[in-house]
């Protein structure tokens, strides 16, 4: 992840928001002033944010071509070339900065993501390397001229047979990521780029070019029984050659030293110098058991995949998870996800469980899990401790900036604040860094629906109907994805399909809460049928644990229908009064 700098005209306002969450969700920190204008523009953040960026994105436009303050930081990264510029319409740079070469986004208005966004993103990694290599340590002349070594680690293909072993292939490819990005002379794309590649075979040069990367890293893994297979192959992206490639047949026991052996070829084949302390990260390893490791893997896709809400999903986690603790007692991932499980069993469905326990033994081997946070977080706001919850959070995001959960919490706690506009970056960025993730993108739709984006609340429908049909047609009994999947279908006109998988997500499932939930903001949104959505939340307000879910409700704008209604407030306040909340506020 780069640390970027978006620099704009005020008339401009929607399309740098755009183009920040398109950054953002490309696996980029963007810092853009979103509240500072005018004469407060040399406010010492700003500065300071503009002096720690590793590449400056300056919009051209008719204003900005009249504003002191982006020619101001346009000559201030021209001056430390870490200067990428985009126009939009017919702008022209002004004088000074004709020499560099301008991604036009022709008339684009901050509606959507723009055409170009590849050749940007390719623009910031050739930029950010630079930086990177001018701040790194030099030992020669020769070296200090040697562009570093940029990799995408495409996610590996499952060849098993069995898509149930998709969490096997998926859990190599990021391993690879995670080792690869240790290596400081190596620029390594992040898991949800890269991932955003599953399930396609892309021209490897056309990828290479969009990413800006110099070499891709593809392969296959084939896991039946006790063996495993493992092909990788290392290909130049400017030539489309072969510069490595390897196949593995081994026992499941060597898996780790499989993936060690991949990285260090890799590094190998770049000619990278290896420091001893980045030799030991590839080395070290979560778990050295590879059953813990594989239960791991299987919890993690349940986690990801499975059925949202539902009782039976998280207490499977919580039950592989603590197998996985107990062939090895110090796999500090395996104590972090049964946390997160436990975390639904207790706030989701009211059991008497608590996840602090398993959180802490996590945090006495590896503190640095950013999900170790979040846990925190969510109890902190359990307790009303607001503040508290959101410095947690914040953390969360330092140590994993590119985390699913971490996203996707910090995502869930500024939407039930009621702050729509900054929960969807993170929604965008859980979203796709995992290709079977349909939940967020559902909440992409309530999101860009609440600021009026129509062209952005469709994408994220189709992205979640596409997503949702791969769900069930793996698992036709998955009552939640239907009953997201019907809200797009809804959306999209289709009401009686629509109907038709709601009501086969309450006969598959008829207790869990959240499909209830969804299927009632359907009713609401595009249905309006405001008593039968009545009757399908009383069980889900009956069965509510937590205020975070109160707070949620009250959020949502898919509920917005049904705010004055006297049922609905019957139903919040018995909530409310039964977990306590009413009380706290007296």
């Amino acid at each position: 992840m780069s640390r970027i700098f978006l620099s704009y005209a005020r008339d401009d306002l929607e399309a740098a928001k755009q183009l920040a969450e398109s950054l953002s969700s490309a696996g980029h920190n963007v810092w853009w002033d979103r509240n500072l204008h005018g004469g407060s523009r040399f406010d010492k953040e700003i500065e300071e944010a503009l002096g720690n960026a590793q590449a400056v994105v300056v919009i051209w436009s008719d204003s900005s071509l009249n504003s002191a303050w982006v020619k101001d930081e346009a000559a201030e990264a021209r001056d430390t070339e870490r200067l990428v510029p985009v126009s939009i319409g017919t702008a022209r740079p002004p004088l000074g900065f004709r020499q560099f070469h301008t991604i036009g986004l022709g008339s684009w208005n901050g509606s959507g993501a723009p055409d170009a966004l590849g050749e940007l993103l390719g623009a910031i990694n050739r930029t950010c390397r630079s930086d990177a290599s001018e701040q790194s340590p030099v030992s020669s002349p020769g070296e200090q001229s040697k562009p570093k070594a940029s990799v995408c680690v495409l996610p590996f293909a499952n060849m098993s047979g069995e898509p149930e072993q998709e969490y096997f292939s998926d859990g190599i490819s990021e391993d690879i990521i995670t080792d690869l990005s240790n290596v400081s002379a190596l620029s390594v794309v992040a898991r949800n780029t890269s991932f955003a590649f599953k399930g396609q075979s892309p021209d490897i040069k056309e990828v290479a070019a969009k990413l800006g990367v110099s070499h891709v890293l593809e392969g296959s893994v084939r896991k039946a029984g006790n063996r495993v297979r493992i092909t990788a192959q290392l290909i130049d992206g400017a030539k489309g050659d072969h510069l490595w490639a390897a196949r593995y047949d081994r026992d499941l026991t060597d898996i780790f030293e499989i993936q060690d052996e991949i990285s260090k070829a890799i590094v190998d084949a770049l000619k990278v110098n290896l420091l001893p302390k980045e030799k030991k990260a590839i080395e070290a390893r979560g778990t050295s058991n590879v059953q813990a490791y594989n239960v791991y893997l299987m919890a993690r896709q349940q986690w990801i995949g499975g059925k949202f809400g539902s009782v039976g999903r998280d207490t499977a986690i919580a039950r592989l998870c603590k197998q996985a603790t107990h062939l090895d007692p110090d796999y500090a991932q395996a104590w972090a996800l049964m946390a997160l499980a436990q975390l639904e069993l207790r706030f989701g469905h009211g059991q008497d469980v608590n996840a602090l326990p398993a959180t802490e033994r996590a945090a006495e081997i590896d503190p640095s899990l950013p999900e170790i946070y979040c846990i925190r977080a969510r109890y902190l706001e359990e307790e009303g401790r607001n503040g508290e919850a959101e410095k947690q959070i914040m953390t969360a995001l330092k140590l994993g900036p590119d985390s699913w959960e971490v996203n996707r919490e910090a995502a869930r706690m500024l939407f039930r604040r009621g702050r729509i506009r900054e929960a969807i970056p993170h929604f965008e960025k859980a979203a796709s860094s995992m290709a079977t993730d349909w939940s967020n993108p559902m909440m992409l739709i309530t999101c860009y629906d609440a600021i009026g984006d129509e062209e952005q609340r469709r994408r994220a429908a189709r992205w979640a109907l596409e997503r949702v049909e791969g769900a069930i047609a793996n698992d036709p009994t998955n009552g939640s994805a239907l009953a997201v999947g019907a809200y797009a279908l809804a959306m999209f006109g289709d009401g009686e399909r629509a109907r038709e998988w709601m009501s086969r997500a309450l006969l598959l499932d008829p207790d869990n809460l959240d499909s209830r939930y969804n299927i009632a903001c359907t009713m609401l949104r595009e249905l309006g049928d405001i008593n039968e959505a009545i009757e399908t939340l009383e069980p889900v307000f009956a069965g509510m644990n937590s205020a975070a879910e109160i707070h949620h409700s009250e959020a949502d704008p898919d509920l917005d229908a049904i705010r004055d209604d006297p049922r609905f407030r019957r139903m919040i306040a018995a909530a409310k009064a039964r977990i306590g909340m009413l009380a706290a506020a007296e």
